[in-house]
């Protein structure tokens, strides 16, 4: 649509008024010969083009619009090229004509005719004293100048309308309110987040719903703040949220506060996503050229590409939330989130609210938020649930729902909310043996092991041992700032006859300890904890035993057993940590002490 088509309602008006004033008909047409105002005969023509809309031809229309110069006809009838239509003077009636160029800034955006239909009017065209040239081109500024300011209308509505889909579009609720205090602008999300609507909200002062905002001594200090963590009460809820709060100047002078907020568990929740994306671990990531790492690894890759259900089993320490890791990232689901649930370290009571969430007063009464659960959190991605074999019974058989229909509810709620997650599964216990003990339900053991993969521990690939020193060496050399350039032979002889049974972790920790440690630029021994030079020597002590094979096996059983002892507690959660951490199902520890006689020690 042409400048001039945006206001024709004016350019009539402006038409009529020429002509009411000249006493001469007026026909007005924009920059593509589109007739959009005029009086008299060209009234009924708007709409129409003149000289056929030909911009490129040698018409009066048309040479006006490309060199933008008024044109004076004296006798239409005698000139060839005042029109494209033959004879038109004569069918039309046009004896004389004024026609000037309608310019905004450089560009011409129409065309304004003064046309004679009788000897009377084109006397009054052809009257110099009347200065009828200077006159329409002042109607022709006129008519610009309306253009222009329609225009800069358009686009402060069109700028409006931006800032209003910003705003709209923001996932933070959003006031701006005057030097008064009281709210002159908010977005659809505010009014969400208190509960209200827009027309409520605006024109109330910030303390119906903020009160005491410390938006309110931006005014006085003339600092804004970010992300400040604010509660207030209200007649609809509380709202614990964080808040941005920006002054905005008319010069040097404060004409308002724009204040941002979001609700702190919807921070919360961002925050969790942010953080759990940070570490996007792939299988390069994961070390080892051994041959059974390389298996699991192949075997995991497959297993990326599809969407099935993964069972990771291994040893404490082995690197299972890395493979879960890495099967996500480098499978469809790789831009949508992860999600880490451990079952064994949450505590029994609030572990399925955790999974699942909570609908409002499930707990703590009537004021008391919903929560959003691990579950819905991973939506459109994957759940990895560690420690499964730690899970308690009644959750196993919610668990199993979950993964053969995808839905579940909220603890107490009512309402079936879908999800489309992945799960891959970890445990380092023998879930098997605890199907035997009545302790794993045998249905979600096949339903959670689509597909198993084993991580061999540390002292099966020892090859591989030499490569997770070095790496982590240079890894904490960057943390620390250190320079250390290797290790003695006698140490990496020791490492490697190791038996490393808290596997990689209890490897990544020794150099971590080795790295503080060590003053030179060499790792010796005496920089190695040590647990592992006891472990060297108790080794040799055993192995030197003339007692027969089967009472050595059971003092070794007996001071490793020991050992986890000393590490933790003695009562119920230090057994529990125990069994755990050696792999024993709790009823094959207690089987292990009384054999060993190992509680009368304890005691």
């Amino acid at each position: 649509m042409s400048l001039l088509q945006d206001i024709s309602i004016s350019v009539q008006q402006v038409a009529e008024a020429i002509s009411i004033a000249v006493g001469v008909e007026v026909e007005i047409v924009d920059s593509s010969l589109t007739i959009i105002g005029g009086t008299g005969l060209y009234s009924d023509m708007i709409g129409q083009k003149e000289e056929a809309g030909k911009l490129d031809g040698n018409f009066l229309y048309a040479r006006v619009l490309r060199n933008g110069v008024t044109q004076y006809v004296e006798d239409t009838r005698s000139d060839r090229f005042y029109d494209e239509q033959k004879d038109r003077a004569k069918t039309v009636g046009e004896l004389a004509e004024i026609c000037t160029p309608i310019k905004r800034n450089d560009e011409i955006i129409g065309i304004i005719g003064l046309v004679a239909f009788n000897e009377e009017q084109r006397g009054i065209l052809l009257d110099k004293d009347r200065s009828m040239v200077t006159f329409v081109e002042k109607m022709a500024d006129l008519l610009a100048a309306k253009a222009a300011q329609q225009e800069d209308l358009q686009m402060t509505e069109l700028s409006r309308k931006e800032m209003i889909t910003v705003l709209e579009t923001a996932h933070e609720g959003i006031f701006a309110i005057d030097k008064g205090g009281y709210i002159r602008h908010c977005n659809s999300t505010a009014a969400e987040l208190l509960k209200t609507t827009k027309n409520d909200i605006i024109g109330e002062h910030i303390n119906k719903y903020m009160l005491s905002s410390p938006a309110l001594d931006v005014f006085k200090t003339g600092k804004g703040y970010t992300e400040n963590e604010e509660l207030y009460r209200g007649e609809r809820g509380g709202l614990h949220a964080i808040v941005t709060a920006k002054p905005y100047f008319s010069g040097n002078e404060i004409e308002g506060v724009v204040l941002s907020f979001r609700d702190i568990e919807e921070a919360e929740k961002l925050a969790y996503h942010i953080n759990i994306r940070k570490v996007k671990n792939t299988f390069d990531d994961i070390i080892g050229n051994s041959a059974s790492i390389t298996r699991a690894k192949n075997q995991a890759l497959i297993t990326a590409r599809g969407d099935s259900t993964v069972l990771i089993t291994g040893e404490s320490g082995t690197g299972k939330e890395m493979f879960a890791k890495a099967i996500h990232y480098s499978g469809p689901r790789a831009g949508q989130p992860f999600v880490t649930v451990n079952c064994g370290a949450i505590p029994e009571n609030l572990l399925e609210s955790e999974l699942f969430g909570y609908e409002k007063g499930a707990f703590t009464g009537a004021s008391e938020k919903g929560k959003m659960g691990k579950f819905e959190m991973a939506d459109g991605g994957t759940i990895f649930l560690d420690e499964i074999g730690d899970m308690p019974a009644h959750l196993q058989v919610k668990i199993l729902h979950v993964l053969q229909n995808m839905r579940f509810e909220r603890v107490g709620g009512n309402k079936s909310i879908m999800v489309n997650v992945r799960v891959i599964a970890a445990t380092n216990r023998n879930l098997e043996e605890m199907i035997k003990e009545g302790t794993f339900r045998e249905d979600l053991f096949y339903r959670l092991s689509v597909i198993p993969i084993d991580i061999p521990p540390l002292r099966e690939r020892r090859e591989d041992i030499e490569l997770f020193m070095d790496h982590f060496l240079k890894k904490y050399n960057k943390y620390m700032n250190r320079k250390l350039r290797g290790f003695t032979d006698d140490v990496r002889d020791l490492y490697m006859s190791y038996d490393w049974p808290g596997n990689v972790r209890e490897l990544e920790n020794a150099i971590e300890y080795s790295t503080n440690m060590a003053f030179g630029e060499i790792v010796g021994m005496d920089d190695v904890p040590m647990r592992l030079q006891r472990s060297e020597e108790n080794i040799i002590s055993v192995s030197d035993s003339d007692l027969p094979l089967a009472d050595q096996i059971k003092e070794y059983e007996r001071e490793i057993i020991l050992k986890k002892f000393r590490k933790y507690s003695v009562g119920g959660d230090g057994k529990e940590a125990v069994a755990k951490e050696l792999g024993l199902s709790r009823a094959t520890l207690y089987r292990k002490l009384a054999e060993l006689d190992i509680n009368k020690r304890l005691l």
